[in-house]
């Protein structure tokens, strides 16, 4: 059920210091600086002690599950989930963690080393009882990804594409949304819209956290237990992302369809907790010491 590493836990400073949306706003990427708000400022946190999966669930570990309990995810019950289309995001017909790409799209065989997908904040708890096992805090997790220490990406500053898998470990450097999405039709082309994860572990150790953590920077989403919220209220951050606070929990990590910028170490994204999922979402579990 998952190889653990143990985080011996201790004081960080959670979130980004200034000059790192100073630099957001010069990098030639596609979102405002508003968007990264909700990261600052830094705040002081201590963590305990803990474990924390090595690697995010995987297809082979969720089927065990699902094996042993006849457990049915969200997007089962629904019938459908959420797949970015050669547009735009669409709600798909048959789209689950069994059928990444819904429809009549290839199931998971030889899958099975890659992590889960399509995976609801419910399913993700749910796994995590059966294994003995809980959902990280964002703090244990931000921690896992970048230690004591600040680092933009689990590696440190500088950013290598091909310790991780985002969009650009697949497309070469992107800058615009209209790079990614030539790129991503260039993609349906050929197999559908088929996320484009890969083996858990694939990019170790050179991409893997002080920890010893891998895939924090990209592969998939990963939900954590915490109700997303500022780190100060006063923060000018993106009306859209103010309207989940309270309400949605945090999701971090960043994914294969990604840019390098959203898959740093204190990237904030968030995801309705009342069976939402897509394509791109997984977990990682934690557990105490």
């Amino acid at each position: 059920m998952g190889e653990m590493v143990y985080v011996p836990g201790g004081e960080f400073q959670k979130g980004s210091p200034p000059w790192v949306l100073e630099w957001l706003e010069r990098e030639s990427q596609p979102f405002p600086g508003e968007w990264f708000r909700d990261e600052v400022p830094q705040r002081p946190e201590t963590v305990p002690p803990y474990w924390m999966d090595k690697y995010p669930v995987t297809v082979a570990e969720f089927a065990e599950f699902a094996r042993d309990t006849g457990y049915r995810t969200s997007a089962e019950r629904a019938g459908r989930g959420m797949v970015y289309g050669s547009r735009y995001w669409e709600e798909r017909a048959g789209a689950c963690w069994r059928r990444p790409a819904g429809g009549d799209a290839p199931g998971t065989a030889g899958y099975e080393d890659h992590p889960v997908v399509h995976i609801s904040f419910e399913d993700a708890n749910r796994y995590a009882e059966w294994a003995g096992k809980r959902l990280p805090t964002e703090s244990e997790w931000e921690f896992a990804a970048r230690g004591p220490g600040f680092r933009i990406w689990p590696w440190g500053d500088v950013w290598k594409q091909d310790d991780a898998n985002t969009a650009e470990y697949h497309a070469g450097a992107l800058h615009t949304p209209e790079q990614w999405r030539r790129w991503w039709e260039a993609v349906c082309s050929v197999s559908g819209p088929m996320p484009q994860t890969t083996p858990v572990g694939a990019f170790g150790p050179a991409g893997d956290s002080v920890f010893g953590c891998s895939d924090m920077a990209g592969n998939v989403y990963e939900w954590n237990s915490t109700v997303a919220h500022l780190y100060d209220e006063a923060s000018e951050c993106d009306a859209t992302l103010r309207a989940v606070m309270g309400r949605y929990r945090v999701i971090r990590g960043g994914s294969w369809m990604n840019f390098r910028y959203q898959v740093r170490c204190c990237e904030r994204m968030y995801g309705d907790p009342d069976g939402w999922s897509n394509f791109a979402t997984g977990f990682r579990c934690a557990r105490d010491t």
